[in-house]
């Protein structure tokens, strides 16, 4: 059997395991990237050293470095802080607090991971729908689809942008000052849209606002000495990731730099007789991390036998190398298939597909990061993290966070069916993948 049939063979059935959840999706990818090498597709060297067909470092050291950081700030009481704050400064109103818990999703979302972020907000808007005798549904559904809307706007909102970053050489900046605008305008657009439908709906008891009002915001906080260092750092992190092109450091260095002095502070508050020192590795997403590398290689096997280079080839001839022609395809044929399939591994198999493409249509530059930066590229990878990241919104498996929103409600006696989340996230996705089709056209396009 040929290496292409065998890369195909293996890939195809470890999607299909993946979508269909028969198995973890860990055990899939890690069962997947051991048949690619030990059927020689790629060679032990090419999976574990080359940038090419192998694991990208950068995106599992990042993921690794953020996930101690949140963990730590998880003990500050920081998140509980906001959302009283939230609730004290919308006069623990239902509408306002909506708005607000919105938009506190969506910006620390753009600062930490959409999944950690509805992680830490979910079970605090339960705490405070619970004291107001609200459904919380609507409250945990507008939080899923804030946080993928605030995750696209920089580059750890999401993992398809650690992704895209790191195999498109752009910085923290870049999705700095290229996404935010965008996003913030869909957040505007998706505010409005939430007034529409619960602006006047939404309604509590006097006697409970009073009580939601006298909340003390520093009970929730055990060590405030612990907490102004963990912010004075969390500060500090986020200006190394705006200027690591300039210190000529990869953003996984300051990660994981960043979680070191985390690890620090958070060692120096613990008392002598606790033996529990290394609580914030063994917290880690273990699962997320291997997922990723056995990721990376099952796509490294398909870049190796020439499929992805195939597909990019069968694009430039649809499109005819028209630039905005290819700039809706991979937008919109990204957002379509991230509503019904995991955007992680779609964005793994996009990722060395805009590479080869780029290849087709530039054969003459042979260095890599002229290459993925020519006009006529960069608004595709641009495309695939906005088509990524909103996609996710359409369906309740479109997205990490909205199977976490999920679990979490019907752990607590809430249910969300696929159709209620469907009827709720799927206009909102078409709605922000049309604003982010009109943006690119008028920042690249035109």
């Amino acid at each position: 059997m040929s290496s292409l049939t065998l890369a195909l063979l293996i890939f195809g059935l470890c999607y299909v395991l993946i979508m269909t959840e028969r198995l973890h999706k860990t055990i899939v990818a890690l069962f997947g990237a051991a048949l690619m090498i030990s059927l020689g597709v790629v060679s032990q060297e090419e999976a574990f050293y080359s940038h090419e067909f192998g694991v990208d470092y950068n995106v599992v050291f990042l993921l690794i470095g953020m996930m101690v950081i949140i963990n730590i700030v998880r003990e500050t009481g920081l998140f509980e802080v906001l959302a009283i704050w939230a609730a004290q400064r919308a006069n623990a109103k239902p509408f306002r607090l909506l708005v607000l818990l919105a938009i506190l999703t969506a910006a620390l979302s753009a600062m930490l991971d959409n999944v950690t972020t509805v992680l830490l907000m979910a079970p605090v808007t339960l705490a405070i729908t619970k004291r107001l005798e609200l459904n919380p549904v609507a409250f945990l559904m507008t939080e899923a689809l804030a946080s993928n809307i605030g995750g696209t706007a920089t580059l750890v909102g999401d993992p398809p942008n650690i992704m895209i970053a790191s195999k498109a050489e752009l910085s923290y900046l870049d999705f700095l000052f290229v996404m935010g605008p965008i996003v913030v305008v869909m957040m505007t657009v998706f505010l409005t849209v939430l007034w529409l439908i619960f602006g006047r709906t939404m309604t509590v008891a006097p006697h409970l606002r009073e009580a939601v009002l006298a909340l003390s915001s520093r009970e929730a906080v055990p060590d405030e000495s612990f907490l102004r260092r963990c912010l004075i750092l969390l500060v500090v992190v986020n200006v190394g990731f705006c200027v690591h092109s300039l210190v000529h450091l990869e953003p996984a260095t300051i990660a994981l730099l960043g979680a070191s002095l985390f690890m620090v502070i958070g060692h120096a508050r613990r008392k002598p007789e606790d033996n529990e020192e290394l609580t914030y590795l063994a917290e880690v997403e273990w699962k997320t991390i291997f997922f990723f590398i056995g990721l990376f290689i099952l796509v490294g096997g398909l870049v190796k036998v020439g499929v992805i280079r195939y597909l990019a080839d069968q694009l430039v001839a649809v499109t005819r190398g028209n630039l905005a022609g290819s700039t809706m395809a991979v937008l919109w044929g990204s957002a379509i298939l991230s509503a019904v399939v995991d955007n992680i591994p779609y964005v793994a198999a996009m990722n060395p597909l805009i590479v080869d493409l780029a290849r087709s249509l530039h054969p003459e530059i042979t260095d890599y990061v002229a290459l993925v930066h020519q006009p006529d590229i960069i608004p595709l990878w641009w495309a695939l993290a906005l088509g990524a990241c909103l996609g996710g919104n359409g369906t309740i498996i479109g997205a990490s966070a909205n199977v976490v929103i999920v679990d979490i409600a019907r752990k607590s006696g809430y249910r969300i069916t696929f159709w209620q989340f469907f009827k709720f996230g799927f206009p909102v996705m078409i709605g922000s993948v049309a604003l982010s089709a009109i943006y690119l056209w008028l920042v690249f396009l035109r």
